[in-house]
Order: C-alpha cells, then structure tokens, then sequence
C-alpha cells in the first residue's frame, strides 16, 4: 500500500509497518519503471537496516486495479545494473550544477 504527499512516500509493509521516504526519482531501465527513494528515518528492526545514508530502489508494477505498486527487486544483478543507472544521473546533474 502507499500513500503519497508531495516528496514523501509512506509504505506499508507486509508486518502493517508504516515506512516514510522521500521519493527522488522514476526512472526507465529495460522496459520496467522503478523509484528511487531515501528513508526519512533509521529503520533498525529490518535485517538490512534503512537509513538516510542509502538509497532504496522498488520496481514500479500494476495490480489487478492497474494501480502502480511497489516491488522489492530480488534479482541482486538487476539491482546492481539500476543502481548504475541511477548513479550514472546523479553523476550527470552533479557536473552540470558545478
């Protein structure tokens, strides 16, 4: 479930958990959408602990409604290969704002 204000994005989790971030950016990769997003606060009870200090990056699917969901991306490659797409655009915004 998620609830959107303005830059803040409230998950829940599976355990009814309410997880706030700070959402940065969609972004396309391989024909999925996925969001990037900074936890606003440190989450220490999840087994890689959330802090401000990390980036959480969920693929963007559709349920049977064809709302948008979030889904943790199990494949540790096609993570990887985001996070490089991901910093690659941060890279470029940074030396075109120097």
């Amino acid at each position: 479930m998620m609830e959107e204000h303005n830059n803040i994005i409230e998950l829940i989790d599976e355990d009814g958990n309410t997880l706030s971030f700070e959402y940065l950016m969609t972004l396309d990769y391989k024909e999925n959408e996925y969001v990037v997003l900074v936890p606003l606060q440190t989450y220490e009870d999840y087994p890689e602990e959330l802090t401000g200090d990390e980036v959480v990056i969920l693929r963007v699917e559709q349920d049977e409604n064809d709302d948008d969901i979030y889904v943790s991306i199990e494949d540790e490659n096609e993570l990887d290969e985001v996070f490089d797409v991901f910093s690659e655009i941060i890279s470029q915004d940074d030396s075109e704002n120097s």
